[in-house]
Protein backbone atom coordinates (compact mmCIF):
# COMPACT_ATOMS: atom_id res chain seq x y z
CA UNK A 1 0.00 0.00 0.00
CA UNK A 2 1.43 3.62 -1.20
CA UNK A 3 1.94 5.67 1.70
CA UNK A 4 0.04 9.08 2.55
CA UNK A 5 1.55 11.93 1.03
CA UNK A 6 2.71 14.10 3.27
CA UNK A 7 3.53 17.97 3.29
CA UNK A 8 6.19 20.25 4.66
CA UNK A 9 4.98 22.27 7.81
CA UNK A 10 5.95 25.12 6.40
CA UNK A 11 5.08 25.08 3.54
CA UNK A 12 1.76 22.67 3.10
CA UNK A 13 1.59 22.70 -0.52
CA UNK A 14 4.94 20.71 -1.11
CA UNK A 15 4.93 16.99 -0.58
CA UNK A 16 7.50 15.53 1.34
CA UNK A 17 9.22 12.53 2.93
CA UNK A 18 12.15 14.16 4.75
CA UNK A 19 11.88 14.77 8.21
CA UNK A 20 13.62 16.89 10.36
CA UNK A 21 15.96 14.86 12.99
CA UNK A 22 15.15 16.95 15.53
CA UNK A 23 11.76 17.97 15.79
CA UNK A 24 10.57 14.86 13.24
CA UNK A 25 8.17 17.36 11.19
CA UNK A 26 7.95 17.06 7.66
CA UNK A 27 10.74 19.91 5.64
CA UNK A 28 11.04 20.85 1.86
CA UNK A 29 14.81 21.00 0.84
CA UNK A 30 13.88 24.87 1.72
CA UNK A 31 13.57 24.66 5.08
CA UNK A 32 16.32 21.55 5.25
CA UNK A 33 19.48 22.55 7.17
CA UNK A 34 22.88 20.29 7.18
CA UNK A 35 23.50 18.43 10.63
CA UNK A 36 25.77 16.03 11.85
CA UNK A 37 23.06 13.13 11.39
CA UNK A 38 20.30 13.96 8.70
CA UNK A 39 18.75 17.22 8.48
CA UNK A 40 17.15 19.69 10.73
CA UNK A 41 14.72 22.67 10.28
CA UNK A 42 15.08 26.04 10.23
CA UNK A 43 13.37 26.22 13.33
CA UNK A 44 15.60 24.19 15.24
CA UNK A 45 18.42 25.38 14.02
CA UNK A 46 17.73 28.80 15.34
CA UNK A 47 16.77 27.48 18.43
CA UNK A 48 19.68 25.95 18.93
CA UNK A 49 22.17 28.90 18.12
CA UNK A 50 19.98 31.02 21.10
CA UNK A 51 21.11 28.00 23.19
CA UNK A 52 24.88 28.35 22.36
CA UNK A 53 26.45 30.60 25.00
CA UNK A 54 28.57 32.97 23.21
CA UNK A 55 32.50 33.00 24.19
CA UNK A 56 33.66 35.52 26.06
CA UNK A 57 37.19 37.26 26.83
CA UNK A 58 39.01 37.56 29.98
CA UNK A 59 37.55 40.85 30.68
CA UNK A 60 33.78 39.73 29.97
CA UNK A 61 33.75 41.24 25.95
CA UNK A 62 32.23 39.19 23.48
CA UNK A 63 34.90 37.03 21.57
CA UNK A 64 35.91 37.61 18.71
CA UNK A 65 34.72 41.14 18.19
CA UNK A 66 34.32 40.95 14.75
CA UNK A 67 32.60 44.16 13.74
CA UNK A 68 34.47 47.81 13.41
CA UNK A 69 35.31 49.35 16.35
CA UNK A 70 32.35 51.38 16.25
CA UNK A 71 32.24 52.74 19.91
CA UNK A 72 35.83 54.49 18.95
CA UNK A 73 34.78 56.03 16.28
CA UNK A 74 31.12 57.29 17.71
CA UNK A 75 33.35 59.05 20.59
CA UNK A 76 36.19 60.81 17.70
CA UNK A 77 33.21 61.82 15.72
CA UNK A 78 31.63 63.30 19.01
CA UNK A 79 34.93 64.98 19.64
CA UNK A 80 35.10 66.68 15.95
CA UNK A 81 31.91 67.66 16.57
CA UNK A 82 32.45 69.12 19.71
CA UNK A 83 35.03 71.24 18.02
CA UNK A 84 33.01 72.51 15.30
CA UNK A 85 30.75 73.79 17.97
CA UNK A 86 33.24 75.60 19.78
CA UNK A 87 34.36 77.18 15.91
CA UNK A 88 31.08 78.00 15.30
CA UNK A 89 30.13 79.35 19.04
CA UNK A 90 33.35 80.53 21.01
CA UNK A 91 31.07 80.45 24.14
CA UNK A 92 30.88 77.16 24.05
CA UNK A 93 33.72 76.44 26.13
CA UNK A 94 32.97 78.87 28.83
CA UNK A 95 29.82 77.27 28.87
CA UNK A 96 30.54 73.73 29.09
CA UNK A 97 34.36 73.24 29.74
CA UNK A 98 35.12 71.60 33.60
CA UNK A 99 34.80 74.27 36.20
CA UNK A 100 34.89 74.18 39.78
CA UNK A 101 34.11 77.12 41.38
CA UNK A 102 34.04 80.93 39.77
CA UNK A 103 32.35 84.20 40.74
CA UNK A 104 31.31 86.16 38.27
CA UNK A 105 30.02 89.69 37.88
CA UNK A 106 27.70 91.44 35.64
CA UNK A 107 30.57 92.96 34.11
CA UNK A 108 32.32 89.99 33.04
CA UNK A 109 35.08 89.74 35.59
CA UNK A 110 35.72 86.57 37.58
CA UNK A 111 36.93 85.44 40.74
CA UNK A 112 37.65 82.50 42.17
CA UNK A 113 35.00 81.19 44.95
CA UNK A 114 36.66 80.82 48.38
CA UNK A 115 33.36 80.51 50.00
CA UNK A 116 32.03 83.77 50.70
CA UNK A 117 29.06 85.54 48.76
CA UNK A 118 28.94 89.13 47.51
CA UNK A 119 25.81 90.59 46.37
CA UNK A 120 25.03 90.77 42.54
CA UNK A 121 28.09 87.89 42.15
CA UNK A 122 26.92 84.00 40.39
CA UNK A 123 28.71 81.35 41.80
CA UNK A 124 29.02 78.77 37.97
CA UNK A 125 30.80 75.99 38.06
CA UNK A 126 30.33 72.61 39.33
CA UNK A 127 29.97 74.34 43.20
CA UNK A 128 26.80 76.14 41.29
CA UNK A 129 25.11 72.94 40.78
CA UNK A 130 26.80 72.48 36.90
CA UNK A 131 27.48 68.82 37.23
CA UNK A 132 27.53 67.62 33.91
CA UNK A 133 30.47 70.13 33.68
CA UNK A 134 32.00 66.94 34.71
CA UNK A 135 31.46 64.95 31.71
CA UNK A 136 30.79 67.87 28.91
CA UNK A 137 34.62 69.17 29.69
CA UNK A 138 35.68 65.97 28.40
CA UNK A 139 34.60 66.52 24.67
CA UNK A 140 35.66 69.99 24.39
CA UNK A 141 39.41 70.68 23.76
CA UNK A 142 41.39 74.11 23.46
CA UNK A 143 39.44 76.68 21.18
CA UNK A 144 41.47 77.53 17.94
CA UNK A 145 42.47 81.14 19.12
CA UNK A 146 44.91 79.62 21.81
CA UNK A 147 48.27 78.75 21.23
CA UNK A 148 48.11 75.01 20.84
CA UNK A 149 44.85 74.99 19.53
CA UNK A 150 43.54 71.94 17.20
CA UNK A 151 46.37 70.43 18.05
CA UNK A 152 45.13 69.27 21.15
CA UNK A 153 41.91 67.65 19.15
CA UNK A 154 44.14 66.17 16.52
CA UNK A 155 46.83 64.84 19.49
CA UNK A 156 44.18 63.51 21.42
CA UNK A 157 42.02 61.83 18.48
CA UNK A 158 45.44 60.21 17.35
CA UNK A 159 45.85 58.62 20.14
CA UNK A 160 42.80 57.43 21.01
CA UNK A 161 42.33 55.54 17.33
CA UNK A 162 45.85 53.62 18.50
CA UNK A 163 44.57 52.78 21.60
CA UNK A 164 40.68 52.51 21.72
CA UNK A 165 40.58 49.92 19.24
CA UNK A 166 42.79 47.73 21.25
CA UNK A 167 40.62 48.40 23.94
CA UNK A 168 37.48 47.92 22.89
CA UNK A 169 38.00 44.81 21.31
CA UNK A 170 38.95 42.93 24.87
CA UNK A 171 36.71 44.71 26.96
CA UNK A 172 33.56 44.55 24.45
CA UNK A 173 31.35 47.63 23.85
CA UNK A 174 29.24 48.21 26.79
CA UNK A 175 32.31 47.93 29.22
CA UNK A 176 34.96 50.32 27.20
CA UNK A 177 31.98 53.03 26.51
CA UNK A 178 31.60 53.09 30.57
CA UNK A 179 35.35 52.87 30.81
CA UNK A 180 35.66 56.01 28.60
CA UNK A 181 32.96 57.50 30.85
CA UNK A 182 34.23 56.80 33.94
CA UNK A 183 37.81 57.89 33.21
CA UNK A 184 36.78 61.38 31.77
CA UNK A 185 34.48 61.91 35.22
CA UNK A 186 37.52 60.44 36.97
CA UNK A 187 39.67 63.12 35.72
CA UNK A 188 37.31 66.20 36.17
CA UNK A 189 37.66 64.96 39.88
CA UNK A 190 40.94 65.31 40.38
CA UNK A 191 40.77 68.35 38.45
CA UNK A 192 37.48 69.78 40.65
CA UNK A 193 39.87 68.51 44.17
CA UNK A 194 43.07 70.37 42.99
CA UNK A 195 42.45 73.47 40.58
CA UNK A 196 38.40 74.59 40.95
CA UNK A 197 39.13 77.65 40.01
CA UNK A 198 40.58 76.63 36.50
CA UNK A 199 38.35 76.07 33.34
CA UNK A 200 39.68 72.25 31.89
CA UNK A 201 38.98 70.65 28.82
CA UNK A 202 39.79 67.94 26.44
CA UNK A 203 39.68 64.36 25.71
CA UNK A 204 43.19 63.42 27.62
CA UNK A 205 41.30 62.38 31.08
CA UNK A 206 39.98 59.46 29.18
CA UNK A 207 42.66 58.85 26.56
CA UNK A 208 44.92 58.32 29.55
CA UNK A 209 42.62 56.23 31.01
CA UNK A 210 42.79 54.22 27.68
CA UNK A 211 45.99 54.23 28.22
CA UNK A 212 46.23 52.44 31.97
CA UNK A 213 43.91 50.18 30.42
CA UNK A 214 45.79 49.42 27.44
CA UNK A 215 48.83 48.45 30.01
CA UNK A 216 46.66 46.42 32.54
CA UNK A 217 45.24 44.43 29.75
CA UNK A 218 48.77 42.80 28.10
CA UNK A 219 50.03 42.74 31.21
CA UNK A 220 47.28 40.31 32.27
CA UNK A 221 47.24 38.56 29.13
CA UNK A 222 50.90 37.97 29.88
CA UNK A 223 52.17 39.68 26.64
CA UNK A 224 55.88 41.01 25.76
CA UNK A 225 55.77 44.13 28.42
CA UNK A 226 58.88 45.67 26.37
CA UNK A 227 57.28 47.93 23.98
CA UNK A 228 53.90 48.79 26.17
CA UNK A 229 56.22 50.05 29.01
CA UNK A 230 58.34 52.33 26.30
CA UNK A 231 54.28 53.43 24.91
CA UNK A 232 53.46 53.80 28.74
CA UNK A 233 56.63 55.97 29.48
CA UNK A 234 55.96 58.20 26.07
CA UNK A 235 51.88 59.20 27.80
CA UNK A 236 53.67 59.90 31.10
CA UNK A 237 56.45 61.73 29.51
CA UNK A 238 53.78 63.79 27.67
CA UNK A 239 51.95 64.23 30.71
CA UNK A 240 54.74 66.28 32.18
CA UNK A 241 55.41 67.98 29.00
CA UNK A 242 51.74 69.13 28.50
CA UNK A 243 51.42 70.44 32.33
CA UNK A 244 52.48 73.61 30.62
CA UNK A 245 49.30 74.35 28.61
CA UNK A 246 46.89 71.55 29.82
CA UNK A 247 45.59 70.23 32.74
CA UNK A 248 47.61 67.40 34.30
CA UNK A 249 44.87 66.60 37.01
CA UNK A 250 43.01 65.82 33.92
CA UNK A 251 45.50 63.34 33.03
CA UNK A 252 46.17 62.12 36.31
CA UNK A 253 42.47 61.48 37.56
CA UNK A 254 41.85 59.62 34.16
CA UNK A 255 44.98 57.30 34.44
CA UNK A 256 44.37 56.69 38.39
CA UNK A 257 40.87 55.73 37.03
CA UNK A 258 40.84 53.95 33.81
CA UNK A 259 43.90 51.70 35.86
CA UNK A 260 41.58 51.04 38.60
CA UNK A 261 38.56 49.90 36.48
CA UNK A 262 40.47 48.03 34.46
CA UNK A 263 42.47 46.11 37.15
CA UNK A 264 38.99 44.94 38.93
CA UNK A 265 37.81 43.64 35.31
CA UNK A 266 40.88 41.97 34.95
CA UNK A 267 42.08 39.72 38.25
CA UNK A 268 38.48 40.15 40.08
CA UNK A 269 37.97 36.77 40.94
CA UNK A 270 36.23 34.49 37.91
CA UNK A 271 32.58 34.40 39.97
CA UNK A 272 32.75 38.36 40.49
CA UNK A 273 33.66 39.35 36.51
CA UNK A 274 29.79 38.05 35.74
CA UNK A 275 28.24 41.06 33.86
CA UNK A 276 26.02 41.86 37.06
CA UNK A 277 28.84 42.40 39.47
CA UNK A 278 30.85 44.41 37.07
CA UNK A 279 27.95 46.62 36.60
CA UNK A 280 27.44 46.76 40.28
CA UNK A 281 31.46 47.97 40.76
CA UNK A 282 30.88 50.33 37.89
CA UNK A 283 27.73 52.02 40.15
CA UNK A 284 30.04 51.60 43.17
CA UNK A 285 32.74 53.80 41.44
CA UNK A 286 30.18 56.39 40.36
CA UNK A 287 28.61 56.74 43.86
CA UNK A 288 32.40 57.26 45.38
CA UNK A 289 32.74 60.02 42.63
CA UNK A 290 29.93 61.51 43.56
CA UNK A 291 30.36 61.53 47.46
CA UNK A 292 34.00 63.31 46.57
CA UNK A 293 32.08 65.84 44.37
CA UNK A 294 29.63 66.71 46.95
CA UNK A 295 32.24 66.84 50.42
CA UNK A 296 34.44 69.28 47.71
CA UNK A 297 31.49 71.14 47.00
CA UNK A 298 30.34 71.32 50.95
CA UNK A 299 33.96 72.52 51.46
CA UNK A 300 33.94 75.34 48.59
CA UNK A 301 30.71 77.05 50.16
CA UNK A 302 30.81 76.54 53.46
CA UNK A 303 27.59 73.88 53.66
CA UNK A 304 27.16 71.99 56.16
Amino acid sequence: MEAAPTACFRHPSYETYVRCTRCDRYICPDCMREAAVGHHCVECVREGHRSVRQARSLFGGAVPMAAAPVVTYALMALNVLAYVVEVVRSETVDRFGMLGAVLVDPAGGQYYYQGETFPGFDLIGVAGGEWYRLVTGAFLHLPPDSSFGVMHLVFNMLALWNVGRVVEGQLGRARYLALYLLSAVGGSVLVYLVSPETTAVGASGAVFGMAASFYVINRRLGRDMQAVNRFMAGFLLWMVLSAAFTSWEGHLGGLLTGGLVTYGLAYAPARLRTSAMQLAGGAVLVGLLAVVVVMRTASLTGAA
